[in-house]
């Protein structure tokens, strides 16, 4: 993720909606991957100051106007008063209980730098409204025991991917409850951000990854047919193999060849997005690597990354190592993302 610039010079960040040195209110241009100030021009009409559509005229997402959730703007001919990335929600908390419009906006935050990802790696991003079948939606559901939840749905709610919806467990949003998980689950790492990544890669799977032969993906992940229910039962009883260093990405993947695809997918979208991010600081090399480059970069990135956290007196922010197994299957990532129609055929 990089760093954006305001029409006065100002350094501005993705999430900003207005910048502190001019005052201008700011909105993010999906089409363009940027971020750009306004200028209003009446009737809910704005002009970008920023980009390459000149005087391009655009409208403020209605989650924008009316939440304060989003930052994202639409072109004033759009016929849906959605962005692109609000249009993928299925399901939003109970907007009358405490803290749900803080915990969906940490929620939409998330969502909205892996979209900013996926769309930088040129992938297929369609809302399940306009394609039931193989479109993608996300639903954000509370336990029925938190005064959070927003319809009728089971008493826990898993966080997971099922059929193109990726639900979010609404408690995941709280820094407390979710440190709390990860140290009953003993996990290095635990984000929202990073389930984001995750569960967009078993939707990626699915979407990327149909057609007769899969040969390649069972010879490096293991044949995904592998009864998945016992396998997790299986992992969360035992833990995982004491050589899954050598072979996997994390503990967690080593559960079943779906959860090595998906945690691979994860570390993948992480470290492009903070590769660039480093770029964007001036501290690392991004643009132009081959994918052979770029995990030597990430090598010496995340050493000076955890180096930096060690020393504020901090956790490592990546508590990983690279395998050159764990490498290989971050290699087929690529190429599926790279070349989706030759995986999936």
């Amino acid at each position: 993720m990089r760093t954006f610039r305001c029409h006065c010079g100002n350094t501005l960040f993705f999430e900003n909606t207005r910048c502190l040195s001019c005052g201008r209110e700011l909105g993010y241009l999906p089409e363009q991957g940027l971020l750009s100030a306004l200028e209003p021009l009446g009737n809910e009409a704005w002009l970008a100051l920023s980009g390459d559509l000149f005087r391009q005229h655009y409208r403020k997402c209605a989650n924008y106007v009316h939440e304060g959730v989003c930052n994202w703007m639409i072109p004033v001919e759009t016929s849906h008063n959605w962005c692109p990335a609000c249009r993928l929600n299925q399901t939003i908390p109970n907007l009358a209980e405490p803290n749900a419009r803080l915990y969906w906006s940490r929620l939409e935050m998330a969502k909205r730098r892996l979209l900013y990802t996926l769309i930088q790696l040129g992938l297929p991003i369609t809302p399940k409204l306009d394609d039931p079948e193989h479109g993608l939606a996300f639903a954000f559901l509370a336990d029925s025991d938190s005064g959070l939840l927003n319809g009728s749905y089971p008493e826990r709610i898993a966080t997971g991917h099922h059929d193109g919806v990726i639900t979010i467990n609404l408690a995941e949003a709280d820094d407390a409850h979710r440190e709390t998980i990860r140290q009953q689950m003993m996990e290095p790492y635990r984000t929202l951000l990073g389930h984001f990544r995750h569960e967009s890669g078993h939707y990626f799977w699915e979407q990327l990854l149909q057609g007769p032969s899969r040969s390649r993906f069972r010879e490096l992940f293991g044949d995904e047919r592998t009864p998945y229910p016992e396998a997790l039962q299986r992992y969360y009883a035992k833990g995982a193999p004491p050589d899954w260093q050598s072979r996997y990405i994390s503990a967690y993947a080593s559960s079943h060849p779906w959860e090595d695809w998906a945690e691979s997918w994860a570390h993948y979208l992480l470290i492009q997005d903070t590769l660039e991010s480093a770029a964007d600081a001036g501290i690392a090399r991004f643009e132009g690597l081959n994918f052979a480059q770029r995990i030597q970069e990430w090598s010496t990135t995340s050493t000076v990354i955890n180096a930096l956290n060690r020393s504020m007196g901090l956790n490592d922010a990546w508590p990983f190592v690279l395998s050159p197994a764990a490498v290989e299957k971050l290699a087929f990532v690529e190429s599926v993302i790279r070349r989706p129609a030759t995986v999936a055929n």
